[in-house]
């Protein structure tokens, strides 16, 4: 199996702090965010290799930081060769680009390089295999309906497979949320490969892509317990470096 960790976004709403330094290089706690999440993939069974895609505006900044990083699991950075916000391939985009490079034909893990948590990988990775052909997403219960309007919101059966999806809905109905955390299975690896050649799709938005899925596939959400922060604006971000305790 391999990981894929998107570090390739351009972050403009943390501008000035990101205007000369990648979102997922930002410190919490004296940490830069991606260490979190190297962390948890360090200690996964099966896992013998993590991506990390970058963009080129900050591909050697990522190779430095790889370069100071103590590795249990190899880790590799690749350039997606974007400059700026006006050509970036998009988180789907990303993934696929990384798949497609690396031409991979495994297990793959995809994982936003932006989120902190503290839920059980493991957990989730042994949910995942257990559903064996198909993708799994990680989902979080955000704990207020008015507060899931910034995000996309599914809902789930009894059997947790996923049974509707709307990409930040002005009325939410469930407090579920999606994380940018994928499970893909290799016999579906092609199904992104095969939403970046549809018509009307885009590439930035995972939640879109989620109900495409949905649509195509039975997909399934892991629930994640503890705390969850998706850094996307200076508010998060404040308040992952207050609240967020390792």
């Amino acid at each position: 199996m391999k990981a894929v960790i998107l570090a390739a976004g351009y972050a403009t709403r943390l501008y000035p702090l990101t205007k000369m330094y990648p979102k997922p290089l930002l410190k919490v706690k004296r940490r830069p965010i991606i260490d979190y999440i190297i962390d948890k993939l360090q200690g996964l069974d099966g896992l013998d290799e993590i991506l990390v895609v970058s963009n080129n505006k900050f591909f050697r900044r990522f190779q430095a930081w790889q370069r100071r990083h103590p590795q249990k699991k190899k880790i590799r950075v690749v350039n997606d060769l974007t400059c700026s916000n006006a050509d970036r391939l998009g988180a789907i985009g990303d993934a696929d680009f990384a798949i497609t490079k690396r031409r991979l034909a495994c297990d793959v893990l995809v994982i936003g390089g932006d989120n902190i948590f503290d839920g059980d990988l493991e957990a989730f990775l042994a949910f995942a295999r257990s559903k064996k052909k198909s993708p799994v997403i990680g989902a979080y219960d955000i704990g207020r309906l008015s507060d899931a309007r910034h995000y996309g919101v599914l809902k789930t059966d009894a059997r947790h497979r996923v049974t509707d999806f709307q990409e930040k809905p002005a009325k939410p109905t469930s407090r579920l949320v999606a994380m940018c955390l994928y499970y893909f299975p290799a016999q579906k690896l092609r199904l992104i490969k095969e939403y970046m050649r549809a018509k009307d799709t885009r590439r930035d938005a995972t939640g879109l892509y989620i109900d495409w899925l949905r649509k195509k596939v039975t997909v399934y959400a892991f629930v994640f317990g503890g705390r969850w922060y998706d850094i996307g604006d200076h508010e998060f971000y404040r308040k992952a470096q207050t609240s967020f305790v390792k």
